[in-house]
């Protein structure tokens, strides 16, 4: 990880001021922040070639309130876990389903959106969305790699799909509409954004209910998607706690609203109440 502040010890350089923000000296570094930067609205490539979306807006103002300079390197949804994994960048600012096998690999931060996944089909199927409604109906499934999603349909489908592997939504998007692949299993929010509200999207349905992805011991009230850092790493660890707490101080003062806002007309975390 980038040293981010003089380490004369933990407890000092990590020390926190008024409102959360971390006290860093001069010595303070860059931190690296990894982004798929193709999962609108929460992150995108904007006409300047600069990431942009809600998570990239969230994690500048993090950085601004924690008085330090940040680079949000994007790559591939696939590549985040094993870069962070490798100490290529310091924490993952894209939203991750907290799965058991993530969490053996990484800690995770506050929830920044509940975001269930659901299937996207057209209007006039009718499925019924278990193993045996589905068997032999010869469905072509969008999915993308190295997403939670693929284990949660190896647990609950089995092989009753024939899968197609994408490498960001907006590839699963063009294949759908071209009639390549018959439905997708990815996130509500961003679906019914970016094809159902469109006029695009008229054929096409949201279906088969909401599905937690995540660690399903997690109590539902507590359930939503988290940046994350590398697990037992002590400078990772203490910067999630002040990230945490940072974007707590965002909630409580309304900023995450507004920045919410500007991409996503409805809340997406009920901490967003007494803003509303």
């Amino acid at each position: 990880m980038t040293k981010l502040f003089s380490l004369h010890a933990l407890g000092t350089a990590l020390a926190v001021v008024a409102g959360g923000v971390l006290a860093t000296g001069a010595s303070a570094e860059t931190l690296r922040l990894g982004n798929e930067g193709v999962y609108p609205p929460f992150s995108m490539i904007d006409s300047d070639g600069n990431p942009s979306g809600f998570e990239p807006d969230l994690a500048r103002e993090v950085c601004k309130r924690m008085d330090v300079d940040c680079e949000i390197i994007v790559m591939d949804f696939k590549a985040l876990i094993p870069s962070i994994l490798q100490g290529k960048f310091d924490m993952i600012t894209t939203q991750l389903a907290p799965t058991p096998e993530r969490l053996a690999k990484l800690t995770y931060g506050r929830p920044i959106v509940y975001n269930p996944m659901t299937f996207v089909a057209k209007k006039d199927t009718d499925y019924e969305y278990t193993k045996e409604g589905l068997e032999g109906k010869g469905i072509k499934l969008g999915l993308q790699r190295g997403a939670a999603s693929i284990p949660y349909v190896d647990k609950h489908w089995g092989d009753v799909f024939e899968r197609v592997y994408y490498d960001n939504p907006d590839q699963m998007k063009l294949d759908l509409l071209a009639g390549r692949i018959d439905m997708v299993f990815d996130s509500k929010i961003n679906w019914t954004i970016e094809l159902i509200d469109k006029p695009e999207g008229e054929p096409y349905k949201l279906t088969g209910g909401d599905h937690w992805i995540g660690d399903p011991d997690i109590p539902p009230a507590k359930r939503g998607y988290s940046w994350a850092v590398r697990k037992g790493d002590p400078e990772g660890e203490a910067l999630i706690e002040k990230v945490n707490a940072t974007i707590d101080a965002t909630l409580a003062d309304c900023t995450f609203t507004e920045l919410r806002k500007k991409y996503l007309s409805a809340p997406i975390l009920t901490a967003e109440e007494p803003c509303l």
